[in-house]
């Protein structure tokens, strides 16, 4: 049975409003990016993208896309069809213990099912024209192996060609967050575009074929359906002049990074987002499961339980101000660390304190040691709470969570904190680790 491209599947974008339903299975897929520098003067890389067909409970419908989809179990047969790389030295290139090819293979198979390119060589090394075959024998082909089995592996032998897995240069690696209907571990990989060979839908899976700059395909006027890895990795291209340029940045990466987005809700519903976000690390500590119950902006308002024994209410507009409850010990007691200045702030602050607020404490920069941030010490019923200074601020660490709560330490200062902190809750925005944000990777240095 045909499967959906891995390009669209890999992350929710515009299909991030379906519902989880206990453990998925993670599928292996593979796509292929594939480039060309356009034929009018300045135009510069172009990437192939294909719209998918209008289906009814298909949550990709007429996306546009990368071509792609899972990895088929004849996949391995065709190892001994390949040319340049035998499975050892593919699955070094991906960081797999066994079967990298298999990835390869894949992407090479999708595309040609989708796209109608294919990356094979005839017996002298050169790519197959397969633009010089008669219309009907390429669909012949084309038909043949789109069913699935060994098709494509007796097409190879019939004809002496070999699979030109060696064309290709990995790129990205995208893992569906947890959640989702369907999970996907998909390997992208970049090629340059076989000459003699024009691409075509086929009608059944994909309705259309187009070659656009990164830009245009991005770009709102032309309003292309786009799932988030899928524009994520057009973002990436902009970064090459040309296609041959993308392929040899892709050749000098030394390591590629897996990218698992979360999801969380927002004023317009569930929404994807990427490591490099803030929310990333909060939502991955909330909702590790992908219950989607995680917001990805932080609103007026907005009361988040972060723990048992803390919540926070953010007050205020656009960045907005954040205020810790913490307790919840032996008494029900509270502490309320940087209460906002507004008085009806104040108000919804107080409202939502799970027992009675007993200490009202702020970070800051005040005073100049750990004598000057009094209260040294508050008990809370067998929690914790101690005055700490970091970077030269006020701050409060709840002991048995390992949680600064900080004013302003910026990520530049973490370095510089207690080792006895695992979480910072700061002022303004979301709860964030030690570590600094995970950076997207768009061209390699």
């Amino acid at each position: 049975m045909k499967l959906p491209a891995a390009a669209q599947a890999a992350n929710p974008g515009t299909d991030a409003g379906a519902k989880p339903a206990g453990v998925r299975p993670v599928r292996t897929a593979a796509s292929l990016i594939v480039l060309r520098d356009g034929a009018a003067s300045g135009r510069g890389l172009e990437v192939l993208m294909l719209r998918r067909a209008e289906k009814e409970a298909d949550q990709n419908s007429g996306a546009s896309v990368f071509p792609g989809g899972t990895v088929d179990t004849h996949d391995p047969a065709m190892h001994a069809s390949c040319c340049g790389l035998d499975d050892a030295a593919a699955s070094l290139r991906l960081a797999v213990p066994a079967n990298g090819l298999d990835y390869y293979v894949a992407a090479v198979r999708e595309c040609f099912e989708e796209a109608g390119l294919l990356f094979a060589s005839d017996e002298a090394g050169a790519l197959v024209p397969l633009d010089a075959l008669p219309a009907s024998e390429r669909e012949a082909l084309r038909h043949s192996a789109e069913q699935g089995s060994d098709a494509l592996l007796h097409m190879c032998r019939e004809r002496g060609w070999r699979l030109a897995v060696d064309r290709l240069r990995y790129f990205s690696h995208w893992l569906t967050p947890p959640g989702m209907p369907r999970r996907f571990d998909t390997r992208f990989f970049v090629a340059l575009a076989p000459q003699a060979q024009t691409p075509n839908a086929d009608t059944r899976e994909t309705v259309e074929c187009m070659w656009l700059t990164p830009a245009e395909a991005l770009s709102e006027a032309r309003a292309l359906k786009l799932m988030n890895v899928t524009r994520r990795i057009l973002e990436q291209l902009q970064a090459f002049d040309t296609a041959q340029a993308c392929i040899d940045g892709a050749q000098a990466l030394r390591e590629v990074p897996m990218i698992m987005p979360r999801v969380a809700n927002g004023k317009a519903g569930r929404h994807p987002v990427n490591p490099w976000e803030p929310a990333y690390a909060e939502v991955g500590r909330l909702d590790p499961d992908g219950h989607g119950q995680c917001h990805h902006t932080l609103e007026d308002g907005l009361v988040v339980r972060l723990s048992p024994h803390v919540l926070r209410v953010t007050t205020g507009a656009q960045a907005g101000h954040n205020s810790y409850l913490v307790g919840g010990g032996e008494g029900n007691a509270w502490a309320l660390i940087d209460a906002p200045k507004d008085d009806g702030a104040l108000a919804m602050v107080r409202a939502a304190a799970p027992g009675e607020i007993r200490w009202t404490l702020a970070t800051g920069a005040g005073g100049t040691s750990d004598a000057d941030a009094a209260p040294h010490l508050v008990d809370l019923g067998g929690l914790t709470l101690t005055t700490v200074r970091a970077s030269g601020e006020r701050c409060f660490l709840l002991e048995e969570e390992k949680t600064l709560f900080s004013g302003s330490c910026a990520p530049a200062r973490i370095a510089r904190l207690p080792q006895d902190i695992d979480w910072i809750a700061p002022a303004q925005g979301f709860l964030r680790t030690r570590a600094e944000p995970m950076q997207p990777l768009l061209k390699p240095t």
